[in-house]
């Protein structure tokens, strides 16, 4: 793989601490990551451990106390245009009072320079794209959950990003929804190109979507476990999760997430 291609976007000692009541806490005591471009990385660790923290410095939403992270040979030290960050909560992120076809439209006609006819042609596209059309007049809350969090994904796709960074977001929805959304997001990845960023609680869901899974240790946290995930494709919901390099990828990062949390895992008498 070309360099530039596996360095695309790098975090470089990336420290981030905190005051609190009775001094400083340190979040991610230096992080180094190299995501090559078009990858699909699941970010995993225990909970408080600044998953979502190093998320948001890679948006550039908040600055790290030291350390850099770099997209395509440029420093991040704000929001970049091509990245868009995909928030857990959907239903915070939507605008209630507008259509799904106006808050997919929201991102054109505030970040693009495109025509009325353009912005409305790439709307109705991107809203194929995730399965939505005959929705486009319904409102968020006429919607299940799983549908909000399609319209919450097209409009970050509406934007063409190149990288697209999501914080835990199926985590609101049952099961079978996030089953749903998992396999459309897969779709999506292969389907433009992108390059994603995909933090998550669940160990099963991360070694089914990606290619690389990085599980970070307690705070401060550091890289624990960078774990390469090589499956077939497509991937099956079932026939995947059974194979048994499958299995052995899920037991190494759980090992590593029971140690964090002092816990030993026991096969069953």
């Amino acid at each position: 793989m070309p360099e530039e291609r596996r360095r695309f976007l790098t975090t470089r000692e990336v420290h981030k601490s905190f005051a609190a009541p009775g001094g400083t806490t340190v979040a991610l005591n230096g992080v180094d990551l190299d995501i090559a471009r078009g990858s699909f990385v699941s970010i995993i660790g225990p909970s408080g451990c600044g998953k979502s923290t190093l998320l948001q410095i890679m948006a550039g939403l908040i600055d790290a106390t030291s350390g850099a992270v770099v997209l395509n040979g440029r420093k991040v030290d704000g929001p970049p245009r091509n990245v868009i960050y995909v928030f857990q909560q959907y239903t915070r992120s939507l605008f209630p009072w507008k259509t799904v076809e106006r808050n997919v439209a929201f991102g054109l006609e505030n970040r693009e320079r495109l025509s009325r006819e353009a912005v409305a042609a790439r709307t109705r596209d991107i809203i194929a794209l995730v399965k939505l059309t005959g929705f486009e007049q319904h409102y968020p809350w006429q919607l299940s959950g799983g549908m909000q969090q399609r319209v919450a994904i097209a409009r970050a796709l509406a934007c063409r990003p190149d990288v697209l960074l999501m914080d835990e977001p199926f985590s609101a929805v049952d099961a079978l929804t996030r089953v749903g959304l998992q396999e459309l997001l897969r779709s999506l990845w292969r389907e433009l190109g992108l390059t994603v960023v995909f933090v998550t609680h669940d160990v099963d869901e991360g070694v089914y979507l990606s290619t690389r899974v990085v599980a970070l240790s307690r705070a401060p946290a550091t890289v624990a476990v960078d774990l390469a995930i090589d499956l077939p494709h497509p991937r099956s919901q079932i026939a995947t999760r059974a194979l048994p390099e499958y299995l052995d990828y899920r037991a190494r990062l759980l090992a590593q997430l029971f140690a964090d949390e002092g816990l030993v895992a026991t096969e069953a008498a």
